[in-house]
């Protein structure tokens, strides 16, 4: 397990170096394609589904389970029911689904990640933390205006965590647009 943890760190740190860029990043996503990022808001398995398919050029025969890159990957009889495996991947694990197939594009394309796109899914994730301790606590103490405070770090945490997930996903069309 220590061994398959240094590899994906290694993978992240050589992501750093790669020599290409995204056509757009992070924070212009928005911009870039509007119709796009909301249709991966309101339909984010489905954009994520096809997103996939497109970025393993429709052939599903070479699907592994969130790209290779989670401890799951290749364990789930991929090869038997592609297509039911990556459904059942965008709807149970639709963040791990977003994330892989950004890491599948940046590695196949030499796509470096950049330190504000690094910023800004640092900020999700902290969020994230910080909204499930605070529930944590309000939840052991029992007062009711740190509950509500959870709750509203919880809401700002969706919707950080549903909006960059959006953006991925057009960043990831825009470059699978030029793979068909």
């Amino acid at each position: 397990m220590a061994g398959q943890s240094d590899a994906m760190i290694e993978k992240m740190q050589l992501r750093q170096s790669y020599r290409n860029v995204w056509h757009t990043d992070l924070t212009n996503a928005v911009v870039a394609d509007l119709p796009w990022c909301c249709l991966s808001l309101w339909c984010g398995p489905c954009v994520s589904y096809m997103l996939r398919r497109r970025a393993l050029y429709n052939d599903m025969s070479r699907y592994v389970c969130c790209a290779g890159y989670m401890p799951c990957s290749g364990r789930c009889g991929e090869s038997q029911c592609p297509e039911v495996c990556l459904a059942t991947e965008v709807f149970c694990c639709f963040g791990n689904s977003v994330a892989s197939t950004r890491f599948l594009l940046q590695d196949e394309f030499n796509i470096q990640t950049t330190q504000c796109d690094n910023c800004i899914i640092a900020f999700m994730f902290f969020l994230q933390q910080l909204a499930c301790i605070c529930s944590l606590v309000a939840c052991i103490v029992g007062n009711s205006e740190l509950s509500e405070v959870a709750n509203i770090i919880s809401c700002m945490s969706n919707l950080v965590y549903w909006t960059v997930c959006s953006c991925m996903q057009v960043i990831a069309h825009s470059l699978s647009c030029q793979l068909r």
